[in-house]
């Protein structure tokens, strides 16, 4: 299924975002992906990232993936996640503007995944909650080279994937921030942080779990 591949600048609050849109054509809902750590390289070509907003096409959502501040043509500077959530909530809003007012999912992976658990609690706040959030490799607790994440408590229904080799954000970290939620946890076998070879489950596991 080849999808148009559309590149936009939008105004957020800093300055303009960069952002990749995939449109099936007549949506049924609206995916807005959020790419890795800005500082170690991350961005919204991440193959993760494309695999998510790929797994989205094919459920026939129109997939965004913006680029975080002082990453390709997004202006500003990294900002640990607080600018980010201002952002995701800016791209979001000029969606509903383009596509209508469709059910929205959040799929993150690593930092992103850490950002959309922001997002989520503030849509939740405004009474607008997501659909359901899917978060891959989800930066939790502390991750070396980078910092301490306190990422936020999610709904019961969220799809949480990570790999039993993550050597950037260990399993147990995810673990612990997942055990007061009663959160389940897919686990990947073999699969490192960045899925390598492993990228065709994540797209196995959304689909599954949109299906039912």
């Amino acid at each position: 299924m080849k999808v148009p591949t559309e590149h936009l600048l939008v105004d957020g609050p800093v300055g303009k975002i960069e952002i990749t849109v995939e449109n099936p054509g007549a949506p049924r809902g609206i995916a807005l992906v959020a790419h890795p750590h800005p500082l170690f390289g991350g961005g919204n070509t991440n193959k993760v990232v494309q695999t998510l907003a790929r797994t989205f096409n094919h459920l026939d959502y129109v997939a965004l993936r913006p680029n975080f501040r002082g990453v390709g043509l997004s202006e500003g500077q990294h900002d640990d996640g607080r600018g980010e959530t201002e952002d995701l909530l800016a791209v979001l809003a000029e969606a509903k503007v383009r596509y209508g007012n469709l059910p929205v999912a959040l799929a993150g992976f690593s930092f992103g995944a850490y950002v959309q658990t922001r997002v989520a609690e503030v849509l939740l706040e405004l009474g607008r909650p997501a659909q359901r959030l899917v978060l891959v490799g989800t930066a939790s607790g502390f991750v070396e080279g980078a910092r301490r994440y306190q990422t936020k408590a999610v709904p019961a229904d969220t799809i949480v994937i990570h790999g039993s080799e993550d050597a950037t954000v260990p399993l147990s970290n995810v673990i612990e921030w997942a055990k007061p939620l009663e959160l389940p946890v897919v686990v990947i076998p073999g699969a490192d942080h960045f899925f390598h070879r492993r990228l065709h489950v994540i797209r196995e596991i959304v689909s599954r779990a949109w299906r039912h």
